[in-house]
């Protein structure tokens, strides 16, 4: 009988999956486990019980399985003393305010907006808003919604509104993007250059006539209050009759000023004067009234200003008129004129955001400007407001400080989901990773703004984080993990999948957050929240080429989280169903806990726990913390009477978890080779554990009357061809394990 001994010395590549083993040739394997539930890898490489999950809040709300999302969790920073969590719900949004390192508090509940409108927020399509946040302003959006600003008014006051665009010191022009939507050879013909109820005629059928018709209108239409352009002259749109016409009132006069300089060519003696204005959209024979113009070729004026008729299309760029007389010499000319005109035009558009059109489904800051992207009708588009202006997205004439729009035309039609704000500006859509770049030493400017697309493989509704260097993102199918990295070996960005190892924990994750120096750790750690109600953590350090998966799971299931600096909330559905809002904290086993001092042998619970459910008791005596067991909530209190002589003075109340880890199968050398499948067994365990406490081998309890550190050697028996070591804690007391050392006979 040959004996081995195989020692563990760290858990550095966390939980992997049972694919890998036989894979017992590999670092992987021998640093890492079958399963690691409700632990954390630390940077050292142990695996220590996670924390509890303090109860802050009840929102009495019911799980229900058609509807499982009820609030998604967004941070909101003022500075490091005035910090939010923001929980947007079904029309409502919540405002907890942190207000030291162990009082969070609900400040405001808002179900309106500041003109008493309802809040277009759906449980529907809760896991799909997107936020950004500058200074006392959180921008929230989401396709079938205007962008809506929750605004921080005072330190415990908020309030939201509607994003609306700046508009010119006269109101005559909105600050907004437009885009063409009709159909190539659409023109728009209106009945007048100024006016209110001017009828806008359109050569093809363009105009939304949702709804039933009344009074010859279509009132239901989502062209109403829309505004469209003529030559870049806004009218609003006040009904419409059909889809061919519509009614509208000219903001402005419908007059277009040249901006190329001396756009009029004068050749000499002939009365035909060239014209050039830059997609006129005309097709020939129409009235026009040219203002503001300078001589040219000896022209004067006069033969130059008033009513004139287009004569000659000679592109889309240049025509002609007849002038009131013929010019003596060949020139450019004509200074910066005005063109009046009604006429018939390609030259026209529509404002890029609306009920017809839809709104931005992502929103980010990036380099001072506000940046959306991704509506209904232009999915691959991206809007970047002026620097510095964040409520004016006008396009002007391509300032280095002016809006910018761009649309990912690489032939595929990618639909934006998600804006981060990096190195470069990356775009994640449902097809695809894109990024704009950012020059060395330049700023994004309407001249060099681009898109790139990168990899093919597609981001899902859970929002992207970064964590140690990269973007972490969930595939599209839900089902792997990425990293978007930018490569200089490459000079391009990658998408590693990173859960490969761990494929069996990754199940369609809903909300993702990461918490920097989290649990107490100094790494940071992404947490992933599953459809299914557990939660997937990953920390990585690049630096030492380690990375680890854990999985988490509670009595319920786990919903949004949120990190705010070093602290780490989420929402929970506890073991009755009951959705709360809760705090990673302390070295207590429970989740959704509340923390109280003993009074008349008894703890008040009421604020978490309704009477008749079952709670488990950690009592404090001192620095000393029992597990008393479990009881049964009455009175809205739980009752410690039989305890009443061992002098406990608080108590924690909560429903405990545990906390395990499942070895690889125990594999070596041995003379004649792998032990590998062959018939073996374990003799004894040598675990290494620090400050732990009640701990079990292969479900062989170990005797551990106070807190422990040091090595605690436990005698086992058994022969499998896979033999693994379980090292388990199921009572609400701290665990960490270092590493262990098993004894094999074969």
């Amino acid at each position: 009988m040959q004996k081995v001994r195989v020692p563990q010395n760290s858990f550095q590549f966390g939980e992997v999956s049972d694919s890998l083993i036989m894979r017992t040739d590999t670092g992987i394997y021998t640093g890492s486990a079958q399963k690691i539930e409700n632990m954390v890898v630390t940077a050292e490489g142990s695996a220590r019980k996670r924390q509890g999950l303090k109860h802050i809040y009840d929102y009495s709300i019911t799980y229900d399985a058609n509807n499982p999302d009820q609030s998604n969790l967004f941070p909101f920073i003022f500075d490091n003393n005035e910090q939010y969590i923001i929980s947007i719900e079904h029309a409502k949004v919540r405002c907890f305010r942190i207000v030291d390192s162990t009082t969070v508090s609900l400040v405001a509940t808002l179900t309106a907006d500041v003109s008493a409108a309802a809040l277009p927020f759906d449980k529907a399509y809760l896991q799909q808003y997107t936020a950004a946040q500058m200074g006392d302003v959180m921008f929230i959006c989401h396709p079938l919604f205007a962008p809506r600003l929750l605004t921080r008014t005072s330190l415990t006051t908020f309030e939201i509104s509607t994003y609306t665009f700046d508009t010119r010191a006269d109101s005559k022009q909105t600050y907004q993007p437009y885009s063409k939507y009709q159909a190539v050879g659409v023109t728009l013909d209106p009945s007048a250059t100024t006016g209110n109820g001017i009828t806008l005629t359109t050569s093809s059928a363009y105009w939304d006539v949702t709804g039933s018709q009344s009074g010859g209108n279509y009132p239901d239409s989502l062209h109403v209050g829309v505004i469209v352009r003529y030559g870049g002259n806004e009218i609003n749109i006040t009904s419409v009759q059909s889809t061919t016409q519509a009614t509208g009132n000219v903001v402005n006069e419908l007059k277009v000023r040249l901006t190329v300089a001396n756009p009029f060519r004068a050749n000499s003696g002939s009365n035909k004067v060239e014209v050039t204005q830059l997609g006129h959209g005309y097709g020939g024979g129409e009235s026009i009234t040219v203002s503001d113009a300078a001589t040219v070729g000896g022209i004067a004026t006069g033969n130059l200003n008033g009513s004139r008729t287009v004569a000659d299309i000679i592109d889309d760029n240049t025509y002609t008129f007849t002038a009131g007389g013929s010019a003596s010499s060949s020139e450019d000319g004509g200074g910066f004129p005005k063109i009046t005109t009604h006429a018939p035009t390609l030259d026209w558009d529509e404002q890029a955001w609306s009920a017809k059109r839809g709104y931005p489904a992502a929103v980010a800051f990036h380099e001072n400007r506000l940046v959306f992207a991704g509506t209904l009708a232009e999915p691959d588009a991206i809007f970047m407001s002026e620097i510095g202006e964040y409520f004016n997205h006008d396009v002007g004439t391509a300032q280095d400080n002016e809006a910018i729009a761009l649309t990912a035309a690489t032939g595929d039609v990618h639909e934006i989901r998600h804006l981060v704000s990096s190195r470069d500006l990356q775009v994640f859509a449902g097809t695809g990773e894109l990024y704009v770049p950012t020059y060395l030493n330049q700023a994004i400017t309407p001249t060099n703004a681009q898109i790139r697309e990168q990899t093919p493989y597609g981001s899902s509704f859970a929002r992207p984080a970064l964590i140690d260097g990269a973007t972490i993102f969930t595939q599209a199918s839900g089902r792997i993990v990425r990293e978007y990295l930018f490569t200089d070996n490459e000079d391009a960005y990658a998408s590693t999948a990173i859960s490969t190892i761990a494929s069996h924990l990754i199940n369609t994750p809903k909300y993702v957050s990461v918490v920097h120096s989290g649990f107490d750790q100094p790494d940071s750690y992404a947490i992933m929240s599953m459809t299914d109600g557990d939660a997937a953590v990953f920390t990585s350090n690049r630096a030492e080429k380690r990375a680890s998966w854990t999985e988490f799971t509670t009595n319920g299931r786990f919903d949004s989280v949120v990190s705010i600096d070093d602290r780490l909330f989420a929402n929970i559905y506890d073991a009755n169903n009951k959705l709360k809002l809760c705090e990673f904290t302390g070295d207590i086993g429970l989740d959704s806990y509340i923390y109280g001092a003993i009074s008349s042998n008894s703890v008040t619970v009421s604020s978490a726990y309704a009477n008749g459910v079952t709670v488990d008791v950690v009592a404090t005596s001192g620095s000393q913390n029992d597990y008393l067991g479990e009881f049964t909530v009455a009175s809205g209190a739980v009752d410690l009477s039989a305890h009443s002589s061992a002098g406990y003075t608080h108590a924690y109340v909560g429903k405990k978890f545990t906390a395990k880890i499942i070895s690889n199968p125990i594999d070596a050398s041995g003379a004649a080779g792998p032990l590998t499948g062959s018939l073996r067994g374990i003799t004894n365990v040598v675990v290494d554990m620090k400050a732990t406490r009640s701990i079990k081998v292969n479900t062989k309890p170990v005797n551990i009357e106070t807190s422990f550190t040091g090595k605690k050697e436990v005698r086992l028996f058994g022969y499998d061809r896979d033999p693994k070591v379980t090292i388990e804690q199921d009572n609400p007391l701290s665990m960490q394990v270092n590493g262990f050392v098993t004894e094999v006979i074969i």
